[in-house]
């Protein structure tokens, strides 16, 4: 038996018809319990067999849905499912997953998620299958968060990354974790594996712990046990094999990781090690191709090589694995998105993330397993899987929050006291060639500017609080020459200016013309005191090195802001060592500022 069973066996070995679900725990009317529920291994075993393909198959599926209320028609769902609300999705395909977005209007707040879940739950024990969803979504923390205040915020992995503090990046997960259980959600898709050695990587970056394959690998274990063991829902490393070496975004087209087999596994490979040494009960995909792995071209989520042979025989993983998204183009491309959900199963995945053409999809599967090319068997071993992390989650026995609670679990003082003391730890001086930092107490006027709407109020807020007379000039990542001449105007007319930067390096995609560069480049000419700021990758210093004074953050969230005006102001000593080289810009063998560094005072 599977280290995964075992587990779960084990710790429903206690359960009683007792430990079903409160009907209290929910405002009235209370939505229906789960008929028959699923209390172990065996029974488990039992539904399956009263199960038809076709609710097998979907059982296999993680969809979402737009809008943030279970009844409520939304035309952009008609267009994708042919049916208008979520709560419609849910029985028309009886999904085993559900994933929610800020970007696609599933977020509100806390409160209002709790009774969205809820109301999925509720659809989904109508159906004929009695079975509750796993709720996930993306909160990684850092750049990638789905739900954000008044829910607790933290700097993201570098941050981690930064304090080499592996409790506090288990103490960050708990939090999340509780939270995140709080609002119905069972599964987060956290904590990001990927070892960052490309400094120009434009999909990783700052969501990687760091370039060091040790320190990847203990912050990940420290961040599985944080979201299982503590939190008590079901963690997810990402991306296997690992994304951490491409010049390529994966939502646009199919990288290339050109690492060795002996590359891989000493650069790739350890974090999803120690993952699955520590327990984890879910890993990603990733759509990349990696030849030393698979020499076919195909990327890794429809590798069989890669997902069977490596994940599952070399590593002795047992647990789900799940697509990364299948509407991303890298995945797409070569096989269409019919053929591309077969070979997903094929390859050895559980679940398939968010299908663009569920319909399409979903039949491709079906038929598939009629015809013979896929076995009813092979299906059933990735439900089992799917029922297990379910029971072990506490979805099959509690699948419903209670909305009344959120104050008391989300966001709490006690939670929000420890993310700030989590990130102060974060903050990274990499130069104070003038000795600029700390500034005195002294009374001044203070010019904000660069990216980020809220983050260059937030830090302008902040600077507000200690005495200061703040000007904000937001110019966005890609400045126009107008709003740099006017940045450039009111820096004379300030004392200092903090200017905020954020993916500078980035002259593909994010800043095409190098405004951001030259932005700081103008700014410095004015002999003002600067201070240069990069809110998210620490790589931006390369491109404008006669800067003399230079904060990484790793995060440009309103904890971090705060976090930086503290050092700023000499209120705590940056203590953060830069997780990752800093390369020479255009020489990435060179470092320019190499791992470890970081000042202090």
């Amino acid at each position: 038996m599977s280290s995964l069973r075992r587990s779960v066996t084990a710790s429903l070995a206690a359960a009683t018809a007792a430990a079903l679900i409160p009907a209290a725990a929910v405002a009235a009317p209370p939505p229906p319990e789960p008929k028959a529920p699923i209390t172990s291994l065996q029974q488990a075993t039992k539904a399956m067999r009263g199960m038809s393909l076709e609710e097998k198959i979907g059982q296999l599926f993680v969809l979402f849905a737009y809008g943030p209320d279970a009844s409520k028609p939304d035309p952009r769902n008609t267009a994708l499912y042919g049916v208008a609300t979520p709560a419609e999705v849910v029985a028309k395909y009886k999904p085993g997953g559900w994933i929610y977005f800020n970007a696609r209007d599933n977020v509100q707040n806390p409160t209002q998620l709790a009774t969205y879940s809820n109301q999925l739950q509720s659809a989904a024990i109508k159906t004929g299958l009695h079975l509750p969803l796993t709720i996930a979504t993306d909160q990684e923390q850092g750049v990638v968060v789905r739900i954000g205040p008044p829910a607790t915020q933290f700097g993201g992995n570098m941050a981690h990354g930064a304090t080499r503090s592996t409790a506090d990046a288990r103490t960050a997960a708990g939090i999340t974790g509780r939270e995140l259980k709080a609002m119905g959600i069972r599964q987060d898709y956290a904590p990001d594996a990927d070892v960052n050695v490309n400094a120009l990587n434009p999909v990783i970056g700052v969501r990687s712990y760091s370039s060091d394959p040790k320190l990847v690998s203990d912050m990940t274990t420290a961040q599985v046990q944080g979201y299982q063991r503590d939190a008590g829902i079901t963690a997810t490393a990402k991306h296997f094999p690992g994304h951490g070496d491409t010049r390529d975004d994966s939502h646009t087209s199919l990288p290339t990781i050109n690492h060795t087999l002996a590359e891989w596994n000493t650069i790739d490979a350890p974090p999803f090690k120690a993952a699955i040494k520590a327990g984890i009960d879910s890993i990603m995909t990733a759509h990349i191709s990696v030849p030393s792995l698979d020499p076919s071209g195909d990327p890794a989520t429809l590798s069989k090589p890669i997902m069977t042979g490596v994940l599952r025989n070399q590593l002795g993983f047992k647990g789900l694995i799940i697509t990364d998204a299948l509407e991303m183009a890298a995945v797409r491309a070569k096989y269409g998105d019919a053929e591309v959900a077969v070979r997903a199963l094929e390859a050895g995945a559980d679940q398939l993330l968010l299908p663009p053409a569920p319909d399409v999809q979903f039949k491709a599967v079906v038929d598939a397993v009629k015809s013979g090319r896929i076995s009813e068997r092979r299906i059933d071993e990735s439900l089992l899987r799917i029922l297990l992390v379910k029971l072990k989650n506490g979805t099959l026995l509690s699948p419903f929050s209670d909305p009344a609670q959120i104050p008391n679990k989300v966001g709490t003082p006690a939670s929000l006291a420890t993310a700030q003391k989590i990130v102060d730890k974060s903050m990274t001086l990499v130069k104070n060639d003038t000795s600029t930092l700390p500034l005195s107490n002294t009374a001044r006027k203070i010019l904000v500017t660069g990216w980020g709407v809220t983050t260059t109020q937030s830090l302008a807020n902040s600077l507000t609080t200690r005495g200061a007379t703040t000007t904000v000039a937001q110019t966005g990542a890609a400045p126009t020459d107008a709003a740099i001449a006017d940045a450039v105007t009111k820096a004379q007319a300030n004392d200092v200016t903090v200017v905020l930067t954020q993916k500078a390096w980035d002259t593909t995609v994010t800043d095409k013309q190098a405004k951001q560069q030259k932005l700081v480049n103008d700014l410095l000419a004015t002999g003002k005191t600067v201070i240069v700021v990069a809110v998210r990758d620490p790589y931006d210093i390369a491109y404008f090195d006669q800067a003399p004074t230079y904060v990484a953050t790793y995060g440009y969230q309103a904890v971090s802001m705060e976090s930086l005006a503290k050092v700023l102001y000499g209120e705590i000593k940056p203590a953060g060592k830069l997780p990752v080289d800093i390369p020479v810009a255009g020489d990435p063998a060179t470092p320019l500022y190499p791992f470890g560094h970081g000042l202090s005072w």
